[in-house]
């Protein structure tokens, strides 16, 4: 079974003075800004960096329900923060790095179990598993 969704990004104009939005199949991003202000400064509007960590804290944490659940086990409040580093390097700049901050309240679990659970969601959620994917690129100049 697979199963496809999308996301869109419009942009127009130059890397500093240009502008572009994100959209998502859902609409839950609908032409959210986002730009070289908002990435790189504190702008209002959203970046790739923000957005992949929220797809990895998400992924992440849903991941884990399902292998504390396996074990036996129910949260009752996960909590995750992904903290995206870009960095510049000698030929650009680079996602060098994702850190997953994790607070957990699991009746029953003791702090090794959590991490041994935590550990595997964390190998084995889509989104982790992503940075190690092939990726395809198809390009149509109109």
């Amino acid at each position: 079974m697979t199963i496809k969704k999308t996301a869109s990004a419009h942009w127009s104009g130059g890397l500093k003075d240009g502008k572009g939005t994100i959209s998502t199949q859902s609409g839950a991003l609908k032409d959210q800004p986002y730009g070289f202000n908002t990435r790189f400064e504190e702008t209002h509007g959203t970046n790739p960096e923000e957005l992949i960590g929220a797809a990895h804290a998400g992924c992440f944490t849903m991941a884990l329900s399902l292998i504390l659940g396996e074990a036996g086990f129910t949260a009752t409040a996960l909590d995750t923060k992904a903290t995206v580093s870009l960095d510049r390097q000698d030929d650009g700049f680079a996602i060098t790095k994702i850190h997953l901050d994790l607070t957990g309240t699991v009746p029953g679990a003791d702090q090794a179990k959590f991490e041994e659970l935590a550990g595997k969601a964390k190998a084995g959620c889509p989104v982790s598993k992503l940075f190690r994917a092939e990726i395809t690129l198809s390009a149509r100049l109109v």
